[in-house]
């Protein structure tokens, strides 16, 4: 059975928090959560980042504060370079790591909501993205553990001081789900993000779910405020527009490796989500950067 991946992490002992530089190997990690709260800095790549039951694009720069228990993972585009050249910081620390009181002083209160945020997923843009990646990637670098410490109060400050942000699963669909709830939908929404591009059977998320396929519809769409079927072809049609944007590939060919078993479904769904067919849109996006490229030029 596929499963949401329970991680556990030990910082060392000198340490009260972990931080990590990774490479592409980071990137083949499932779709997995862990007690922990974590910060995620895209220092070179490319691909589709899955956080709770929301699904986008994410390149170089891609920064992101997850709360507990969310489940998350990054996927790389299959590219060569993309994938040999691929790296990233990541943060991970307990709400505890300095104190069980340490977040409730006044001092703190905007970091406070802030990991109340991050139980949607947050992510931030703009000259906030650009100044704690810096900041990370010395952190990464940084040999004093007093000074470490320091400087991820000054991240979390920094972003808990911006307005450049956006909440991810804005409805917290997995992120607040009780312990026993999220035992059951993690894993379907892991079989979900690893298998929307191929067949995706009814009757096997139902089964991950341990349930009948009719209880499990109504609980799906209970849960998410979506049917199953809606989740499937809104995650393809996502992965769709990255390839009709990113790549020359014919759109009978996207359809295909998005996971559409029919070129004219895939038209028919493509055109009610966007209001143009793959075609325009991809015409469209062209123009529209090579307009962008004319004002910078």
């Amino acid at each position: 059975m596929i499963k949401a991946s329970y991680e556990i992490l030990q910082p060392t002992n000198t340490q009260s928090f972990l931080i990590r530089k990774f490479d592409k190997l980071a990137f083949d990690a499932p779709y997995h959560f862990h007690e922990e709260y974590e910060l995620t800095c895209i220092i070179s790549g490319s691909g589709k980042r899955y956080v709770g039951s929301h699904m986008e694009d994410f390149a170089s720069g891609d920064l992101v504060l997850l709360g507990p228990n969310l489940p998350h993972c990054w996927k790389l585009e299959h590219n060569e370079v993309v994938l040999r050249e691929a790296s990233a910081v990541v943060i991970q620390f307990n709400d505890a790591f300095l104190g069980e009181e340490f977040f409730n002083k006044f001092e703190l209160q905007l970091i406070k909501k802030l990991f109340q945020q991050s139980g949607c997923g947050v992510s931030f843009y703009g000259e906030t993205g650009v100044e704690v990646k810096k900041l990370l990637l010395n952190l990464v670098n940084e040999k004093s553990n007093f000074r470490m410490l320091i400087g991820l109060l000054e991240i979390l400050h920094r972003m808990a001081s911006s307005d450049e942000y956006v909440l991810l699963d804005q409805h917290r669909i997995i992120g607040e789900r009780t312990n026993t709830e999220r035992e059951r939908i993690n894993p379907v929404f892991a079989y979900l993000v690893e298998n929307f591009r191929k067949h995706v059977s009814l009757d096997k998320a139902a089964s991950i779910a341990n349930m009948t396929p009719n209880a499990f519809c109504k609980y799906f769409k209970k849960v998410t405020r979506k049917t199953f079927m809606e989740t499937i072809i809104e995650y393809r049609l996502n992965y769709a527009i990255q390839q009709l944007v990113q790549t020359d590939k014919p759109i009978s060919e996207i359809s295909f490796e998005s996971g559409f078993g029919d070129v004219s479904h895939f038209y028919k769904m493509f055109k009610a989500k966007m209001n143009l067919s793959p075609l325009n849109y991809r015409k469209r996006f062209m123009r529209n950067l090579a307009g962008d490229k004319k004002l910078s030029a």
